[in-house]
């Protein structure tokens, strides 16, 4: 539900891999802010009417008060709006929630088109190969109870399956690198090597703190109180229930050395428990996870097998770049500085994790490893890119090389991930590629202007 766009130097770059094709930030800004209904900003980087509603948190706990409170005492500023223009600061996130309730994709631009008659939704049916008349693609296999059948296209099919079964349905169709293929007994079809390559992900370590009362959402979702909440939320459409569970963070640079932030860091108002931290004891705290915006290291996505059913072997290869991991531990640092300032110093007991024994690069390294997990923001593997670029995938159009009358519409294009998180960035990577695919005129040259829209999307 967090609604972040990220920097525009990430589209910038976007443009660059694309050869100015139309994918900077100047160039997709009018389609972020015309699917946009924001319920508090109204300026020339928001729209107000658009379908995807956009608000504040109806609930905040008191220890995301003491978070902004305690970052903004070591020097960030206050911001108001991660998505301005400049991200660095402290402050409240925004939401895709209106009225205390979700607002998803499905209820913003799925639900609205239901009952048009050229609309087919199938659900519980998976995609495994797709179907081609010499170089076109015509046509898309998929599986549903038990049954295998083919969907035929008169145009062209667009692929948005995801950053991980994206490359799995184009191998599984002869499109990836050919030794790949071949090793899994797939006929190739186009020698594509940049298939499955390019993975990137945010992914984030914690550091993990008691405190000496209830300040956050501990136990907030278990007896009287679940009772209570649940209440308050039928009721009123209020109360913690409406929270997301991370209210507030922080975009810095932890070395000092970037000209925007480099990490954005979470304020979890719990204890956050997941693997690698099972041994701390459940209780009343705060987590604070250092997630690095733009990570150095490239992993890949590979097929387990030629059977559709086998799930894709992913190697995320977190923290493998040196500079993944420094800047890792220059948040955990960080964290902890915020820890001790106040007002977050009066409510915190005891550090749990990772404990305040570690303290040694050795041992902060060891703690990362340990730790790390991703922030569920995959993009990057079937990246756009020129005709100069060996790995690139789809063409600047996003039409995948090779072949006719297939295009990639998902977070797998992106040649490097956005410096936030990812939902408001596939959405209007989306609503601009329909536009290129309809030959719609560019909308970059009105960006900075007050853009209203009243039709849908």
């Amino acid at each position: 539900m967090v609604y972040i766009r990220g920097q525009a130097a990430d589209y910038d770059e976007w443009d660059e891999a694309a050869g100015h094709a139309g994918w900077s930030f100047r160039d997709l800004l009018p389609y972020f802010t015309r699917m946009e209904g924001n319920q508090r900003i109204d300026n020339a980087m928001h729209g107000t009417s658009g379908p995807l509603k956009v608000s504040d948190h109806a609930n905040r706990c008191a220890l995301t008060d003491a978070f902004v409170s305690a970052v903004h005492g070591l020097g960030v500023p206050l911001n108001s709006d991660f998505n301005g223009g400049r991200q660095h600061g402290v402050g409240c996130l925004q939401l895709t929630t209106h009225e205390g309730r979700r607002c998803s994709a499905v209820d913003a631009f799925l639900w609205p088109l239901l009952d048009d008659s050229r609309l087919s939704l199938r659900t519980g049916a998976v995609a495994t190969k797709l179907v081609f008349q010499g170089t076109r693609a015509v046509g898309v296999q998929f599986a549903q109870r038990k049954r295998v059948m083919t969907a035929y296209a008169d145009a062209e099919i667009i692929v948005t399956a995801g950053t991980f079964a994206t490359p799995k349905l184009l191998m599984l169709s002869g499109i990836g690198p050919a030794a790949e293929l071949r090793r899994h007994h797939v006929e190739v079809r186009v020698d594509l090597p940049g298939v499955g390559e390019n993975l990137q992900d945010h992914h984030e370590v914690p550091v993990m703190a008691a405190t000496n009362g209830a300040y956050g959402y501990f136990r907030q979702d278990t007896g009287w109180n679940m009772v209570r909440n649940g209440l308050e939320y039928l009721l009123f459409r209020t109360g913690p229930v409406t929270s997301n569970g991370v209210e507030a963070c922080a975009f810095l640079d932890p070395e000092g050395t970037a000209a925007d932030a480099s990490l954005q860091l979470y304020c979890v108002p719990t204890i956050y428990m997941d693997r690698g931290n099972t041994a701390v004891t459940p209780t009343h705290g705060v987590t604070l996870n250092a997630c690095l915006l733009r990570p150095q290291a490239r992993g890949n996505v590979r097929l387990a097998s030629n059977d559709p059913n086998d799930l894709p072997l992913i190697d995320s290869r977190f923290l493998a770049h040196d500079s993944d991991m420094r800047l890792s531990i220059a948040g955990l640092r960080y964290a902890r500085s915020i820890l001790a300032t106040s007002p977050l110093r009066e409510m915190v007991t005891d550090e749990l994790l990772p404990g305040p024994a570690v303290v040694s690069e050795a041992d902060l390294r060891e703690h990362c490893k340990r730790t790390v997990k991703t922030n569920y923001h995959p993009v990057g593997t079937c990246r756009m890119g020129s005709d100069r670029d060996p790995l690139a995938v789809p063409t600047p159009e996003l039409r995948v090389r090779g072949v006719e009358a297939l295009r990639v519409f998902d977070a797998s294009m992106m040649p490097n991930i956005v410096s936030g998180n990812t939902n408001a960035a596939v959405m209007a990577v989306a609503d601009r590629a329909v536009a290129i695919m309809m030959e719609e005129p560019r909308r970059g040259a009105a960006s900075l202007q007050k853009i209203h829209h009243t039709e849908p999307t």
